[in-house]
């Protein structure tokens, strides 16, 4: 008679001890797979990119050397020498920069305006950047006509020509202080970010998460701040870098048309202006300034760069 028996029940199968050991290879070996966030990769994309990394190091440096501009500078800012003026760079005294027509030490007044310069350029873009925000994202989410009245301003707003709008702003508005140019700077600053931001919403409203939130009983305000706005903050703020560096270019306008930032308060176009009249003679009144000025507006572009690579999810090419 044929012995039948039943089949063997593999489910409950000892492993060979070939297999255990490979199990167990990686806790004794001490190496553990861990799973990396996605800011996590957004890190290591944006510290490959060399420029950027260094245009970030730079920018800090050219921060802190304005935020601690009392400390840093050899000079007072209106310190008047009369015996040392519009004296070429030099280190005797310490006059790297040279000094203007009043003797004034220009290293320590291009200090106090890196901290002026950076302080209004900061608040425009953080500024701006909420209150396009806000627009874009009730005229992405509710759409049909909000999104026609908030667009429609939007529109309206950028068909006006804004050196013209700035200087009279500035004109009828505006005394020369840090914050009153800021506030004019930052309500036509707006637009760009907000039309960025209601595209995004524009796609996301239509997600399935957003229809999962709103059928879980979430609020409109719960679902634009908890859910949708977070997918969008990789744009934010590679704009929000851009618009620093934008401020600060159309702020020293300003000051150099006179229209900006007056003294007592120290700025980086109003110190062009106040030394474009002497020519090439005195050609430190400029440069220096200037140069300064192009620094920062190349060191937020590049990291503004680096910041668009490293959180673009599409992103794959890594940059050496």
């Amino acid at each position: 008679m044929t012995d039948v028996r039943p089949p063997a029940d593999v489910s409950h199968e000892e492993p060979s001890s070939t297999e255990s050991h490979d199990l167990s290879l990686s806790y004794e070996s001490g190496v553990e797979v861990k799973a990396r966030s996605q800011w996590a990769y957004v890190r290591m994309r944006f510290l490959r990119h060399r420029l950027a990394v260094v245009s970030l190091v730079a920018l800090i440096l050219i921060a802190l050397v304005g935020v601690f501009a009392p400390q840093l500078a050899p000079y007072g800012f209106d310190e008047v020498n009369f015996d040392n003026t519009t004296r070429s760079p030099t280190f005797e005294g310490w006059h790297l920069f040279g000094t203007d027509q009043l003797g004034r030490d220009y290293l320590s007044r291009v200090i106090y305006g890196i901290r002026t310069s950076l302080w209004v350029a900061v608040f425009v873009a953080l500024l701006s950047t909420a209150l396009g925000t806000a627009v874009g994202a009730l005229a992405g989410f509710y759409s049909g006509r909000v999104d026609n009245l908030l667009m429609r301003f939007t529109d309206l707003v950028l068909t006006l020509p804004g050196l013209a709008v700035l200087l009279t702003a500035a004109a009828f508005f505006g005394s020369g202080d840090p914050l009153e140019i800021g506030l004019i700077l930052a309500l036509l600053f707006w637009t760009s970010i907000a039309r960025i931001v209601r595209g995004l919403f524009l796609s996301l409203r239509e997600k399935e998460f957003v229809e999962a939130a709103r059928a879980a009983g979430a609020g409109d305000l719960r679902i634009i701040v908890r859910h949708m706005l977070p997918n969008c903050v990789g744009p934010i703020i590679v704009n929000t870098t851009l618009v620093v560096a934008a401020a600060i270019l159309v702020e020293a306008a300003l000051s150099f048309l006179g229209f900006g930032i007056q003294p007592p308060n120290a700025a980086l176009g109003k110190l062009i202006s106040d030394g474009q009249g002497e020519g090439f003679e005195v050609w430190w009144l400029v440069t220096f300034p200037g140069l300064v000025i192009v620094t920062i507006a190349l060191c937020i572009n590049f990291v503004g760069d680096g910041l668009r690579d490293a959180l673009d999810p599409t992103q794959r090419r890594v940059r050496a």
